[in-house]
Formats: structure tokens, sequence, C-alpha cells
């Protein structure tokens, strides 16, 4: 019984990837050639965006606070509002690009087009860091902060487009690297997860690069050396993506994506009062799921007179329709579950960095370390552990769990959400002291100290965001990948946004019970509650694991099987091929 079921599951599987190869096509719109087209060859030139893409948008924002508050004079709680507020928009429009990509222009065209448009955005942000008719005057925020003037008229109008070209472009571009690369292997191959580890392989290696070398050139040489170096890498990772068009397997457009899923609703509502089981018209069927049944009823066919004729398809949709809606909407609280792991992600990028600049930052009596490049500590680990995560515990879990990824999805993300508490009780116990010493003995501790949050968020984030990347893209919606993936980026979003929600909240409520001020009312920390603030982020962080657990634990109990694929039956309705 095991064998014949184990057989079954082959012929499933080589059934699906015949269909794959034949759906995919090469440059020029013929079929693609197995034999010449996809597999890592193709996918590398990817990667190899991908690097390059990271590299500079990394140097961008991960240095942007610091650019804000001495260049254009924003307070520090408007400029990491304004930075958090820039990279959420970033991936809030990764859900356009991955729409456009399904819908209208195929990956491929999607990241070129895009691409450009982030490539314009550096150009602009490089030429008015080099003008100094384009910014404000010369001014020390810490001494005479009240005095600079902000960027304001011509000069922040001309920031924020530049910002926002960037923002665009580094959108549209994000999902639909990650949705090619996968798209030039087969779903059901274990060439995909390896695939998924490469690219976070990559994203690592960009982020290193910008964090020390590309941040260092900031730094030492000024922002406008720094935001020119980005647009050459952007450059470059837009010459490798054209180098590898020879090679790739194109999925095509389908047509707007989301007309299926309002056909499906519209149908299930209008049928609201028919009951699915009884109905001897009805479509529905074993292959069905249990859950949201409500949207069944978008399956049941009705009978005109002694006629039976073809409905419309918002009023009869198919059982696979239906069965991808459902796995659109039971996704939403494995979605919902990472938006504060990505809030505690937009303090490393921004509060983490000026704990850093309040810090003894020499390395040797001539060398400083910048401090955005702390955020370059987690990647120097993952270089590292990445290759013998792959090589040593996947392996050694799969002969374990049975699963080709070691553990699944879901576990690495659970994992990592786990991990993510502990980051930010490290960020609270370390700021603790740096005030105490800073107050009360005058002394300024070592900027290595604060390397325990980084190297805890960096293994958090390797486990969730690969775990979640590989849990949304092979949840078999074809034709919608690019879309998913960009549903992932889109946590990144709502993360960054509600990093902003709670600095604001946590100010005027913090503010309003104390004469002293709020825990983030100051540009100076030492006057700040910074500490505070991290242990409201650990709490809120354990109590989101445990509002995963309860969900990933539902989404397993009610997982199945993809849908069968439908055609028209005779009479006009749709039916199940067996």
């Amino acid at each position: 019984m095991e064998e014949r079921r184990g057989n079954i599951k082959a012929e499933n599987e080589m059934n699906i990837n015949m269909k794959e190869e034949q759906s995919t096509f090469d440059w020029r719109g013929r079929p693609s050639n197995p034999n010449k087209h996809g597999g890592f060859q193709a996918a590398s030139f990817v990667l190899g965006l991908q690097a390059f893409e990271i590299m500079a948008i990394a140097a961008v924002g991960n240095n942007l606070i610091t650019y804000v508050i001495n260049e254009m004079h924003f307070s520090l709680s408007n400029s990491a509002n304004i930075v958090t507020n820039f990279v959420g928009t970033i991936f809030l429009l990764a859900l356009l690009g991955g729409y456009l990509s399904d819908s209208f222009l195929g990956s491929f065209w999607t990241m070129l087009i895009f691409g450009f448009v982030e490539l314009s955005g550096l150009i602009l942000l490089s030429i008015q860091a080099h003008v100094p008719q384009l910014k404000p005057p010369k001014c020390n925020m810490v001494t005479d902060g009240e005095k600079c003037e902000e960027a304001k008229g011509v000069k922040g109008l001309i920031f924020f487009v530049a910002l926002y070209f960037v923002a665009l472009g580094s959108g549209c571009v994000k999902p639909n690297m990650i949705a090619h690369g996968a798209d030039q292997f087969n779903i059901q191959t274990k060439k995909l997860s390896t695939y998924f580890n490469a690219a976070y392989f990559a994203f690592s290696v960009g982020e290193l690069i910008a964090l020390t070398l590309l941040i260092w050139i900031q730094t030492h040489a000024g922002m406008y050396v720094g935001f020119g170096l980005s647009a050459a890498a952007m450059a470059m990772g837009l010459i490798t993506l054209v180098s590898g068009t020879l090679y790739y397997r194109n999925k095509p457009p389908q047509g707007s994506i989301f007309t299926p899923v309002a056909q499906v609703l519209v149908a299930a509502i209008l049928k609201r009062k028919q009951i699915c089981a009884s109905n001897p018209n009805s479509n529905c069927s074993m292959h069905q799921t249990q859950r949201f049944r409500f949207l069944d009823k978008a399956c049941i066919k009705n009978e005109y007179g002694n006629n039976r004729r073809k409905e419309s398809p918002w009023r009869l949709c198919s059982v696979s329709q239906v069965e991808k809606v459902k796995i659109l909407i039971a996704v939403i609280p494995i979605f919902g579950c990472t938006i504060v792991f990505n809030t505690i992600l937009a303090q490393l990028q921004t509060f983490s960095v000026q704990q850093g600049s309040a810090m003894d930052t020499q390395l040797t009596n001539s060398f400083h370390i910048p401090p955005a490049s702390l955020q370059s500590i987690p990647y120097i680990m993952l270089i590292f552990i990445l290759p013998l995560y792959h090589k040593f515990f996947v392996p050694f879990a799969t002969n374990i769990t049975g699963h080709e990824s070691g553990i699944s999805p879901l576990q690495r993300i659970g994992s990592g959400l786990f991990l993510a508490t502990f980051s930010m009780i490290s960020a609270a116990l370390l700021e603790k002291k740096r005030r105490e010493s800073a107050l009360h003995s005058g002394k300024t501790i070592s900027i290595f100290w604060i390397t325990p949050q980084f190297l805890i968020f960096g293994l958090s984030e390797m486990l969730t965001a690969v775990g979640l990347i590989e849990f949304f893209y092979k949840q078999s919606l074809n034709g919608m990948q690019a879309f998913f993936t960009a549903i992932t980026y889109c946590s990144y979003s709502f993360g960054f946004y509600l990093s902003s929600v709670l600095v604001s909240l946590v100010n005027k409520i913090t503010s309003a019970s104390s004469n002293a001020g709020g825990w983030l009312s100051y540009n100076d920390l030492n006057k700040n509650r910074l500490d505070l603030f991290y242990w409201l982020l650990a709490v809120l962080s354990f109590l989101n694991f445990l509002n995963y657990l309860f969900w990933a634990r539902w989404h397993s109990h009610h997982s199945s099987p993809p849908p069968q694929p439908t055609a028209l039956s005779k009479d006009g309705g749709y039916e199940n091929i067996p």
C-alpha cells in the first residue's frame, strides 16, 4: 500500500513538472527546452541581480537616518519615521510589482522597467547630496538642533521624489527577483528549496558589502559618493539580468489575477441561500476542503426549466478556482503573524543605529566603525551559517522528519519568531547598561556590546524570511507566484508602518503621563528611555509567537493537497478531471 502511494505521488509530481515545462517559454515566446532553459544556470543571473539590488538599496536605507538628520535636518523621531515609512513603502509597492508581473508584464519585463526607475531615483539622490544649493545650510543637529533649517519647499520635494522613485522601483523589482528565479525550477523539485537558501545567501552577500564597504565610503567620502555607488551597483544588476535572457524560462502573464477571485466571491454571494451538499446539480466534490464552506456555493449549477445552459463565470466557478480563493484567505493569519517581527527589524535600522552612535566606535587608533555598519554583523554570520545549514542540518533533519527541506516552512517561521523576542531582550539590557554608564559614571561603553542583538536577529531573520517565502511560493496558485511572493514583502511594509505608529503612540502616552517627556521624545538618547521601548517590543514579540502557534496549527490541520484541474463539462458547467 505504501509503495503504491509512493508511486502515485511520484507520478503526480512528474505530471506537474511536465505541465510546468509546457507552460513556460523562452525569450522568443517558444516553448522552453529543459536542456537549454531554466535550472541554476539561469537562476544565477537572477541571484546576481538580487545581490546588486540589495547592495544598492541597503546602502541607502540602512544609513538613511544619518543623512536625514545631518543633511536634511529632521528631528530624531521624524527621521526614524521617514526611514520606516520609506522602507515600508518599498515593501507595500511589492504588491503592485507582483500584480503587474502576474497579470500583464511577466517577471522579466517588470524587473527591467522598474529597475530603471530605481536607478533614476538613486542618481537623483546622488545629485542632491552633491549640490549644496539643493540641501539646507550645514548645521550641527546635536548642538544647534533648534536653529537648524529643515529641508522644505523645492529641496524637500527633490528629496522625497528621489526617495520614492527608489521605493517604487525597488518595491516592484523585489518580489519578481524571487519569483523569476524560482520559476527556473519545477515546483516539486528539491532544487527549489536549495534555490531559496541560495537567494538568501545572495541577499546576505549584498547586505554585507553595502553595510561595510559602501557605508564606510558614505561616512568618509560623502553621501553623494555612496549614493553614486548605489546607482552603479543597480546598473550592474540590470546588466546581469539582461545577460541571462537566452537562458530563462518565462511564465506568461495570465491577465488580471483578481478577476477569478472576484468571480468566486460574487458567485458565492449570489448563491448564498442555496445548499451545496443537497443540491443535485452541485459541482462540489470530495476534492474540496472543509474550510470556508460558504465559498463552495460558487460551484452550484443552476437549471433553467428542462434545459441546462452554461452559466456566467460570475455565477458558476470551478472547484480549483474556489480552492485558490480558500488558499489566499487561509494564508492571511500566517502573514499577519510576521508583522510584529518586522517591527523589530525596523528598530535595528533606526534606533539601534543611534545606539551605536552613542557608543565608543573606535576599533584602532585610526579606524572607527560606522554605526550603520553594525547591521553587517548578522550577515557576516549568515554567509558562513547558510552553507552549513544546507549541507549538514537539512540532511540531518530530513532523516528525522522526512521533509525535503529538513523542517517545514511553518516550523522554520515559528523558530525565527521565537528567537526574535530574545533579540529585543538583549537590546533592552544593553541600552540600560549603556545609559547608566553614560549618566552615572560618564563612560562610553564599546560598540561591541551591541553585537548580540544583531546576531540573534540575524539567525531569526534567516529562519523566518526564507521559511515565509518558501511557504507562500509553494501554495500552488499557478499564475500568482509573484503576487504571493509580494505578500511576504508586504509583511515588511506593515511592520515598518507599525513601528512608526508605535513610536508616535508611545511618545504621546508617555509624554502625557510624565513631566520628564516621552520615552523617545529627545534627540539625545541619554534623555530617552529606549530600554523600556525595547522591553515593550519583547513582550509584543512573545505574544505574537503564541498567536502564531495557534494559526500554524490551524493551517496545518486544514491544509490539503492542491485541487484537481478542472474543465468545462458538456452541459456548460465545470467538472473535475479524474
